[in-house]
């Protein structure tokens, strides 16, 4: 089946051969894609979601699917750290919880659901930047939530089984986030991308350097592929993964070129444009990518700035552009 035919509805989509992928549209902010692999009795869950009610939802769902497999989840792979992939990890007791080094590590040091539900409680007294927090995470519970960490972590790449199936995970991070991983099933053509790819959506570069996340991307372009599976967005095909390429590819070379000539990081995201990718969502993270680039072509003399910064500018440019 191509990638045409899918239709980008909530809920558990059946891609074959014991593959699932699970959506949320629209996939803008927090509305995270996960996946199952399944063979025979065996399970393989990939990621969980951005809380206990969407992910006991999702798992609920998984369950009236493939009874066997799923009613106990036997592992799960987090492909990078940010809570809407892993702060669901809590509702799959016992199973073995799969992460590259650097995402376990990420998930000990970041603060966790506590530090977004202290920020949404906070946002009132935040300003632009907490009234757009507040906007884009208000469907989310970040409450009780106890993040089951990784049981198994690994570098490099890592081949797993599901029942006779083997899932071949590569660690393409630092990039999105400092430990992103790619799982893909060989013998069913199809992978899970984690945040690598963002389909419809512009991607956030929170931790770069962004060559490394051109170069998964063409990893996956040399790969015997026919679904991708996306972080978030529609499932697409290889098209999907060539367009993010050449997204990263032109925010490199525009930005390049603003910082060579001595502009501030917040007018060279204001200065950018986005044109040709007017029909995608989530435009304001330009913010955060020319931040990450300044700070990655200055080899860190141009630290990132703080995060309340960040969502400040980012909230204006999302009202300019609402305008």
């Amino acid at each position: 089946m191509s990638a045409r035919e899918w239709t980008y509805s909530k809920g558990l989509h059946e891609l074959g051969h014991g593959c699932y992928a699970y959506l949320q549209p629209d996939g803008s902010w927090g509305w995270s894609n996960a996946g199952l692999v399944v063979d025979g009795a065996r399970s393989l869950l990939i990621d969980t979601l951005f809380d206990l009610k969407l992910t006991r939802a999702m798992l609920e769902t998984m369950r009236r699917a493939e009874p066997r497999a799923a009613a106990k989840i036997g592992a799960v792979v987090n492909t990078h750290a940010n809570g809407d992939h892993v702060f669901g990890n809590e509702l799959v007791a016992g199973a073995e919880i799969i992460a590259s080094r650097a995402c376990a590590e990420e998930m000990r040091h970041d603060g966790g659901a506590r530090r977004l539900a202290d920020f949404k409680r906070n946002a009132p007294a935040m300003g632009e930047a907490g009234r757009f927090f507040a906007e884009i995470f208000a469907p989310f519970d970040f409450d009780g939530i106890n993040v089951a960490m990784p049981t198994r972590t690994f570098e490099g790449n890592l081949d797993v089984t599901v029942g006779g199936k083997t899932v071949k995970l590569f660690q393409v991070g630092p990039a999105h986030t400092r430990g992103d991983v790619l799982a893909y099933v060989p013998a069913d053509r199809v992978i899970y991308t984690g945040d690598i790819l963002f389909v419809g959506g512009h991607p956030i570069i929170w931790a770069g350097p962004i060559g490394n996340w051109i170069k998964a991307c063409q990893l996956m372009l040399d790969l015997d592929l026919d679904i991708v599976v996306p972080g978030h967005g529609p499932i697409t095909d290889k098209r999907g993964v060539a367009a993010v390429k050449g997204y990263l590819e032109y925010i490199e070379r525009e930005t390049r070129q603003r910082f060579d000539a001595g502009m501030p990081a917040a007018e060279a995201a204001r200065d950018i444009s986005l044109a040709d990718y007017a029909s995608w969502g989530d435009a304001e993270r330009i913010v955060v990518n020319v931040a990450t680039l300044y700070s990655e072509f200055s080899g860190g003399a141009k630290p990132m700035p703080p995060i309340g910064e960040l969502f400040a500018l980012m909230a204006e440019l999302r009202r300019n552009r609402r305008a």
